[in-house]
């Protein structure tokens, strides 16, 4: 587990950074230390298959001198004198760039909410190889279920701790533990195969290994004897919520400010104007309780909280860090995420807010139509919003669930999708992407 002195020392060790960069000649700049530690273990068949455990804290010095900047990396056992002149020289030879810079000091957070984000709970590799073999038994005990992709558990923690010259100082440490199970059904040519996971910020909050399992059993039966479907346009998809997440996570990158800056999202000209329908909510908030997402500040320091990215189905906002603001004549909105030496915007705890409508009544709305639960490929194309993507599921007819489809193709433009669809009421917030279950009308599928 993090310890608190260790903490302190390498806040000590990040602020010692910034002075020597000072002394150094750099006009300003930040330390900022990465932090994580995981254990994981995989199974199969009832043996460990493998054991993994790793523990690092990278640093990383960012300098200005003048409108130059460069970044650094380097392990916790650095000569950190030689680290920041190095930095400096690095910059002092680099072009300018009119648009990097530390975050304005007023904008900096002063005080850091308690987001519940770290779990003491002492979990061993033995309790992860427990858990495993639990899973994949109660999966293989699935009648129908003729082999194990594997089982696997894991605990890790990460944080980071940032230093600036302008007198920022912050730290924060979070768990996160996880559980997934894949298995194979039928045979030869008719084999099918499908997964069930899970991962909290608590080990408690944990779905128990044998609901995990059997979930994953059940899933996978289910996908035996597909069929292909007939070639068909406007035809209204239903996304399950493991499927909608991810599709929502492309609206996540059409927004993002660095996208906005390079001109290659399809939304790019689209700020206030309508991109789905009225009464459609789409949310971010690193300030969320135990959220999967959460953090007290950003990667420059900043204290991002909610915003309405879409409201009333109108586009509000961009993620945007202190760099990539400047670029587009904005502010930042706290949405920094540090990669390495380098600062980009992201989203936090992302979500496509639930409609009224049940999941049940959304799929009874649908005479024929096609449920997904799987999407593969990368046919997501974000410049200009073409979307085709390999998909499985089912068949809906009048309204119920009918019967497994593989094999098909799914095919639209993300502006029309987004503009197209419905949101049911079945959100589930654990996962720092969210959704609930989707309805798009007017897509084209490409069958037999």
């Amino acid at each position: 587990m993090f310890e608190a002195d260790k903490t302190e020392e390498l806040v000590d060790k990040a602020a010692q950074l910034v002075d020597q960069a000072i002394r150094a000649g750099a006009d300003r700049c930040d330390a900022a230390v990465s932090r994580g530690q995981s254990t994981s273990v995989s199974v199969r068949f009832g043996k460990v298959e493998n054991t993994q455990a790793s523990e690092s804290d990278g640093f990383a010095l960012r300098v200005f001198v003048g409108k130059r900047v460069a970044s650094i990396s380097a392990n916790a056992g650095m000569d950190s004198n030689e680290l920041a002149e190095r930095a400096v020289a690095m910059a002092r030879v680099s072009p300018e760039d009119p648009f990097a810079t530390l975050a304005d000091p007023g904008s900096l957070a002063t005080q850091f909410d308690d987001l519940d984000l770290f779990d003491p709970t002492q979990v061993d590799a033995e309790m992860l190889t427990q858990s495993a073999l639990a899973m994949e038994e109660a999966a293989l005990g699935v009648k129908g279920i003729s082999n194990s992709g594997g089982a696997g558990a894991s605990r890790g923690l990460g944080g980071m701790v940032l230093v600036t010259s302008d007198g920022f100082s912050g730290s924060y440490v979070g768990t996160r533990f996880g559980r997934s199970v894949s298995v194979v059904a039928g045979e030869g040519t008719g084999m099918e195969r499908d997964y069930e996971f899970d991962s909290r910020l608590f080990y408690a909050d944990l779905d128990s290994s044998e609901s995990i399992g059997l979930s994953a059993g059940h899933r996978t039966i289910k996908r035996l004897n597909p069929r292909q479907v007939d070639t068909g346009s406007d035809v209204t998809v239903i996304l399950d919520p493991r499927v909608a997440r991810g599709f929502v996570g492309h609206l996540a990158g059409a927004i993002n400010g660095a996208a906005i800056a390079r001109k290659t999202s399809f939304l790019q000209e689209k700020m206030g104007q309508a991109i789905m329908k009225p009464g459609i909510l789409v949310t971010d908030d690193p300030q969320i309780i135990r959220g999967s997402s959460s953090r007290p500040f950003d990667g420059e320091g900043v204290r991002g909280t909610r915003l309405n990215m879409v409201e009333e189905g109108i586009l509000q906002s961009w993620f945007l860090s202190t760099g990539t603001a400047r670029e587009l004549g904005l502010k930042t909105n706290g949405r920094g995420v540090r990669g390495g030496s380098n600062v980009s915007p992201s989203s936090t705890n992302f979500a496509l807010e639930p409609g009224t409508i049940s999941a049940k009544d959304l799929i009874g709305s649908v005479k024929s139509g096609f449920y997904v639960t799987e999407v593969i490929g990368q046919g997501v194309n974000m410049l200009t919003g073409e979307y085709s993507r390999g998909a499985s599921g089912f068949w809906i007819e009048n309204g119920e669930i009918s019967y497994p489809v593989s094999e098909v193709t799914i095919a639209s433009n993300l502006a029309d999708m987004f503009m197209n669809l419905t949101p049911a009421n079945d959100i589930d917030r654990k996962y720092g992407t969210a959704s609930p279950t989707l309805a798009i009308e007017g897509v084209t599928l490409a069958g037999k």
